[in-house]
């Protein structure tokens, strides 16, 4: 294989914010990746550091301690504020001092950092340049220009320069940069003159596919005689806008649907202000285990999936979408741009209708199919195990050549 030496192990570390058993996007596809790197070079040692589990503040999961030769995860703790902008900005800091700590004795082959936020892609590059080796970013969001549309107006110019100047510090020094969405693709191109990104996106977990073959033959709202159950589970924050669409949608459709979000996040108290004011019944649940999450998706007639009508999240391929397709169930989808054309060409049994607009949503509900699809050449397609295996390869590509006697 090239790039492994068949003396000296090489070692390679792994910069991730979010780990296993943080519930999210980033932690799932950090896990799939190290477990990726390690099937394609048992030899490998990697480090990974991350954080102690943070994700919601309504699902505290205990780390249990991880290591094997040929592994290590060390976790670094953060403050017990952690909310808002300033909480945020403190929390990373805590993060940046401890790899600081964490990499001072240790020499590195590789780094590679993923990143949806911009500043672990700069601790990536800060890392690699101290060690002198080279760097492979995965990118998971573009955050300058979520920044742009979240904090729009003069007064936040100069923290939107300034990390609009720091984005270009990671994505120069990089070896390798993969993008999670080709969406992305446009953006890249245009400020940088890299020629050549790699395309490894989000994919569907094993757990998903196994229940896709447990499921009956028909939905439960055709077992029971029950109205449909439409169920979200993810994240309830700006990116969503959930609370711009679900209460004013049940609203609409009233008795004919029962609703269910699963999920944390800033927005949850205007998700819930906004049932209250409109009086309407969505039962929100807190995050969960995907082992029990398993179960919701069962109870599940329809998949609900929504990005706020920011220009930013028209580049932007929800992972979610993955988990839900594998299901087989009907999903609508409150989403434009990339996200559109790739439910169009790739997905059946998907309705999308335009982002926080409610009169189209309900039309949308209304043509959709209640029956379940057949999606397995999707899953195969876009199994994770296989994403990864492709994505270790093309890093492992990154490593020096071994040096001769």
């Amino acid at each position: 294989m090239k790039g492994v030496s068949n003396k000296a192990p090489r070692r390679l570390l792994l910069v991730t914010y979010y780990y296993p058993p943080d519930l999210s996007a980033g932690s799932f596809r950090a896990r799939a990746l190290a477990d990726a790197l390690l099937i394609a070079d048992p030899s490998l040692k990697l480090d990974i550091i991350t954080t102690e589990p943070n994700r919601y503040q309504r699902h505290r999961s205990s780390a249990t301690p991880e290591g094997a030769p040929s592994y290590r995860v060390t976790r670094v703790p953060l403050p017990r504020k952690r909310h808002g902008l300033a909480g945020q900005m403190l929390s990373f800091l805590a993060f940046a001092n401890g790899v600081r700590k964490q990499v001072a004795d240790h020499q590195y082959d590789l780094v590679i950092a993923t990143s949806s936020r911009l500043m672990t892609a700069c601790l990536g590059s800060w890392v690699s340049g101290r060690a002198r080796c080279p760097l492979y970013l995965d990118i998971r969001d573009i955050f300058v220009e979520t920044l742009d549309d979240v904090f729009p107006g003069p007064l936040l110019w100069p923290v939107r320069r300034f990390f609009s100047l720091m984005e270009r510090w990671p994505l120069r020094r990089a070896r390798r940069v993969n993008l999670v969405s080709e969406g992305f693709l446009p953006y890249f191109r245009k400020r940088y003159t890299r020629r050549h990104y790699a395309l490894f996106t989000n994919g569907i977990d094993e757990q998903f596919v196994e229940l896709a073959g447990r499921l009956p033959p028909a939905l439960p709202c055709e077992l029971n005689g029950k109205p449909p159950h439409l169920v979200y589970a993810g994240n309830i924050g700006d990116g969503q806008g959930l609370e711009k669409i679900l209460p004013a949608l049940a609203a609409t459709l009233g008795e004919r649907v029962r609703f269910t979000v699963v999920g944390d996040g800033g927005a949850r108290a205007r998700l819930l202000a906004e049932c209250k004011r409109l009086a309407v019944d969505i039962t929100v649940r807190d995050p969960m285990p995907r082992n029990e999450l398993l179960a919701v998706y069962e109870s599940a007639d329809v998949l609900f999936l929504h990005l706020n009508d920011y220009p930013a999240f028209e580049r932007v391929l929800p992972s979610k979408l993955f988990e839900y397709a594998a299901t087989g169930k009907p999903i609508l989808a409150g989403v434009g741009g990339y996200a559109r054309t790739f439910i169009d060409r790739e997905l059946p049994g998907v309705r999308v209708f335009a982002p926080c607009d409610v009169s189209e949503g309900a039309a949308a509900f209304e043509r959709l199919s209640l029956e379940l699809t057949d999606r397995s050449a999707f899953v195969a397609r876009f199994s994770r195990r296989g994403i990864m295996a492709r994505m270790a390869e093309d890093i492992l590509g990154c490593l020096p050549e071994p040096e001769n006697d």
